[in-house]
This record gives C-alpha cells, structure tokens and sequence, in this order.
C-alpha cells in the first residue's frame, strides 16, 4: 500500500504542479472576458407562484415520492405540459410538446418536437430572465416568448434548432438571443481531479489510496498564519454600510494581521495589513467586505459560551487565518448552477449496503438528468453582472451518511440540490441547507419535511452536511450544531485517523439591522470547531460547511469591470491555477470555461 501511496502522490504532484496549461474551454455565446455594461433588467422577472400542492395530481405527487426507477422529469411535481398535435404543421406531420419545469420560476423548458421522418428530438431550453414560453396552436411553426413568435420550426423542419445543437456551445442562442438551448459541453477539471477521479472511479480501493494521499501529503499545505502586530496607530472607521464587526478579544482589537496569499484588493490596507475586527471595501466591488481572523483572537466569552459543543483548538488551527468575503444581500442576487458531472444523481460510495436498493440507479431512481443539460457555467446573460463565484458543495461520493440515524434513513440522505426550481436530487430533511427563493431572498437553514410545502417557490437549493451553526432551541442567539464534534455523525470527511484540520470553505448569514449580509469564509486549516468559532464571532444566525481539501475545492473569485474589461481577482494566490485561458488570456472558472463541478455565483442587482 505503501508503494502504492507513492505512486498516487506523484501522479498528484504531477497535477498539482503543471497548472499552466491551456483548456479546451466550453464557450458561451458572449464572452466574458469582454462585456457589455450592466444590464437594468432584474435577476428574474416576478412570476406567480403555484400554490403549494394546489395543482398537483395525486397520481404525480405519488410518482414524486415513490422508490422505483424513474426520469428526471417525475421529479418536477409541478411541471406543466402543452402539445401540439398531428397535422397541426402547415407542412408536415411533426408534433411538439413543452413542459415548462417548474412554473412557479419560468427558467427552463424541455421542447420535445416529432418529426414528420418518425424521428424525434428532445431540447432543453433556457429563457433568460424569466420571459415566459408557450405554444399557440393558432401559430404552430414555433414558441411564443411572452407575446412574440418565435419560428423555431417552420414547415416542420428542425433545422434551426440542430444547428444550435451542432454549434456545441454550452449556450447556443435563439430567436435573437431571447432564449437559449442548452449543449452538452466537457467540464474542465484540474489535472490533480482528473488523476482522482481516476483512482475513485476504476481502481479497487481507489478511494481509500486518496485518502492516504491527503493526510501524508496535503494536510495544513494551505496553512496561513500571521503574527498579531503592533497596535494600529488609528483605526479608521469603517463603512456604515459594512457587516457587523467581528467580536473579537480587547487584547487583539487594535491589533492587525497581515492576510499572507490575499488576492483580493481591498480600500484602507495600504501597507498590506487589516485591523483585527475590521472589515473593508473591495476594490471596485460595492457591497462587498473583507475581514481576515484567526480563532485565538475571538472574544473569550465566545469560546466559553461554546464549551462542550465544540472540541479544542489545537496551537496550529488556533492561529491558521480565515479569510470572509461579506455580500450585502440588498445589492446581490444569488445563483447556483451544477457543474457537467458533479453532484452527480447516482449512489454516493458513503451509503450502506443496508440502505442501499439496487434496483434503482440512485436514491431517487435517477441515474442522470437526460435530456436535461448540464452546462457548468454562467448563461451569458448574466455574465455581465457578475461580482463573484465559489465552489459549491462535497461531491455526491461523498454526500451522505455512513454513520448516525441519516445514515439508516432516507437511503443514506444523499445531499440535495435544486437549479432553476428544476429538482435533480430530493432536499432531504436534517441537512445544511442553502435556499434561493423565486423573489431573491436567501435563506440557510436546516431542512425538515415541512419545509416541503415552499418547493414551488425555490428557485436554487444546495445542500451539504449538518450545521456548524444554528439557532439554539430557546430561539436566544446561535450555537454550534450538535454534531460539530463528531467525525462520522457529522460526515466532516477528513484523514483517515479522523483528523479534521484542513483547508476548507464554508458559508453563513448574518444580519445588521434587518439587512442580510452572505459571508463566505476560506479557512486555511481549521475544523468544524474553528469554523464555529470564527462564524459565531461574526454574528451569524447560521453556517454551513462547503466545500474542503484544496484550493480548487475553495475556489473564490470576485469581478469587476475596468472599460469593457472583466477583471478577476481571486481570493487566494494560487486559486487561478483552475483557470482556463486561451492565447495568453485567462478565463475564469465558472464564468468563462465550463467546468466540472457545481457552484455559487452573485449578480449585481440594478440600482433602484
């Protein structure tokens, strides 16, 4: 095994050190590199929410729920069909059908057209910005797009629509841009997950080789740390508009720290260091924040009020640094999209062979989303918009539960995920998780089957794990989830001799005056503990872990615009090494090039 180990690390190695090459990205039809200014129109036109349970058939609520081999589509419970019949085509025999996915969101469609050869074809459809798709009998060559036809086959003919297949553009436009069908198109991966992938997929024990590969090799080799500086001299008030402050000790308040490896420009750090408790402007990002701590510096009564809930910090955690990028929610608008292969739908490698049914291809009878699309990056609309990206959650290998009472129920509780209103994986009850909603607002909470009766209205969910933070049960403050402590109760992932310490993302919520902030925490090695520890210190009535590991698995970027120019900054030094580029230029994960795995994205709203 040993032997073995060596092998892996040097295929690794070997990936992780030849980060400058080129992709072959997947490009949308607008560049982002080069963009247009901001749009005014907002996220998503507001659209009517169906009534939870209102219009569902028993028949297809069952089908919902039931424990068999099924298709992507018996998972939208709301979805709504329309056809045009057989000799309704001014020239030809063909037939068309359009399920809108989920009305209540207005964003994807699923056209289905017969052809008057006996074949058929099935198209995904996105309509940015929510304008709403039918079809008129009355005008059958097409789909009319709010009250505009648009002639998508004329005389029965398909050829436009398979050109825009043929064009192999993740989004290929149509009827001017108003719409777009959805390519398959190949997600970038780093060398290090190609290599992985490799092992987890096709070689016996593969899993376990990486895992040994992690603790002898890549524990804390994204450590940061910095020594607490002189007092400042003066302390600069910041913003207003700013998050709450960081509770932190008196002894380190008029302390600073020098965040090693920030990328992200910030305002009022000339001489490269940040006032403990601080947090400062982005540059050329309004609405954003930066703070940078290490979990020795928190308010003590903190640490106090969390004993026996969290374990002990050890030297080294105690003084790795975190990094928070804060979004003023009243200036963003969340998004979330899944990337061309993960989360996968199928079985996670985490399940028991008791909870297991292999009858099905996965715990929700789905073995993939066919002929729904997965494109792994920003629909070219909204790149114009965009302020910031991050690495969405685990894998789905390692999305459930081998251990606790969510290992025995509900096949293992297989984390969830929602794009779009459209539900690729159920929202399973007792899991963090992160909810967009139809008119933009953001929530984090933990699941429960109530929570059932608003999938009408959710537009994006992404769940991962247990809470790091939650309310506590007397609704007085916030606590650290009662599973923080526990390696397998709490899926943590982690070394194989359940060491926790390591680079890892996280998310929470904090409110300053009714006005919810979205903090996005980088932790160079921490466990859960830490993670509590520092998210608690800034207020936050909730938090998540994401994602961990390494720095493509913590990938953040932010954006901003110089003249025509998307100019990107990632958090951490080094996290460009993910990137695509083409002729010399880079091409931001997520934004630019397709890739592999899920994430989150921030559009800025309009101003009002």
């Amino acid at each position: 095994m040993r032997q073995r180990a060596a092998v892996v690390y040097a295929a690794l190695a070997a990936g992780c050190l030849n980060t400058g090459s080129a992709v072959r990205p997947a490009f949308a039809t607008a560049g982002a590199v080069h963009i247009a200014p901001p749009a005014s129109a907002p996220f998503r036109a507001p659209l009517p929410s169906l009534a939870p349970g209102a219009t569902i058939p028993a028949a297809r609520r069952a089908a919902y729920l039931a424990d068999r081999p099924k298709t992507i589509l018996e998972l939208q419970q709301f979805r709504e069909s329309t056809e045009l019949a057989r000799g309704e085509f001014p020239g030809g025999r063909a037939a068309a059908s359009l399920i809108d996915l989920n009305p209540g969101i207005g964003a994807w469609y699923l056209l289905r057209v017969a052809r008057s050869d006996g074949s058929s074809a099935s198209f995904h459809l996105e309509s940015p910005g929510g304008a709403r798709l039918r079809l008129d009998v009355s005008r059958p060559s097409g789909l009319v797009i709010e009250d505009s036809l648009c002639e998508l086959w004329p005389e029965g003919s398909t050829a436009l629509l398979d050109e825009a297949r043929e064009s192999h553009l993740a989004y290929a436009p149509l009827c001017g841009g108003r719409l777009y069908l959805r390519n398959p198109v190949e997600g970038h991966r780093s060398r290090k997950e190609q290599v992985v992938e490799l092992l987890r997929d096709n070689v016996w024990r593969g899993e376990e080789m990486t895992s040994m590969v992690k603790d002898l090799f890549f524990r804390d080799a994204y450590r940061a740390t910095s020594t607490l500086m002189a007092a400042v001299s003066k302390r600069v008030a910041e913003p207003a508009s700013a998050p709450l402050e960081p509770r932190v000790s008196a002894a380190a308040r008029d302390r600073a720290l020098v965040p090693k490896d920030l990328e992200l420009a910030v305002e009022g750090a000339d001489d490269g260091s940040m006032a403990v408790g601080r947090w400062y402007p982005a540059a050329g990002n309004p609405g954003m924040f930066v703070t940078t701590l290490r979990p020795d510096v928190v308010a003590p009564e903190i640490a106090v009020a969390q004993k026996g809930r969290v374990s002990a910090l050890d030297p080294l955690e105690s003084e790795a640094l975190a990094y928070l990028v804060a979004f003023d929610l009243s200036r963003f608008d969340l998004g979330f999209e899944v990337g061309t292969d993960h989360p996968r739908v199928g079985w996670s490698d985490m399940v028991l062979p008791t909870v297991r049914d292999d009858a099905l291809a996965g715990p929700d009878g789905i073995e993939n989303v066919a002929p729904l699309v997965r494109t792994g990056m920003l629909v070219p609309g909204e790149t114009a918009r965009v302020a910031a990206t991050f690495t969405g959650g685990f894998k789905r290998a390692h999305g459930a539960f081998k251990v606790s009472n969510l290992a025995t129920s509900d096949h293992g509780t297989h984390y969830g995920f929602v794009e779009n209103g459209v539900v690729m994986s159920k929202l399973q009850p007792g899991l963090a998780t992160v909810l967009v909603f139809q008119d933009g607002t953001v929530d984090l909470r933990t699941w429960s089957r109530a929570d059932e009766a608003e999938l009408p209205r959710i537009r994006h969910a992404r769940q991962n794990g247990v809470p790091i933070l939650e309310p506590s049960a007397d609704g007085n403050g916030t606590v650290p989830g009662e599973r923080v402590r526990q390696w397998g109760a709490g899926n943590w992932s982690g070394s194989a001799d359940k060491s926790l310490r390591t680079v890892r993302g996280g998310l929470c919520l904090q409110e300053k005056e009714g006005k919810p902030f979205l903090l996005y925490g980088y932790f160079s090695s921490a466990t859960p503990s830490a993670m509590a520890r520092v998210f608690q210190a800034c207020e936050c009535r909730y938090a998540m872990l994401l994602d961990m590991n390494a720095l493509e698995h913590t990938y953040m970027a932010a954006y901003h615009r110089e003249g025509d120019t998307l100019v990107t900054q990632h958090l951490i030094d080094g996290m460009d090494a993910v990137d695509g580029s083409k002729d010399g230029e880079l091409l931001p994960r997520f934004v630019s090039v397709a890739d592999n795995r899920d994430f989150f994205y921030l559009l800025r709203r309009a101003p009002r």
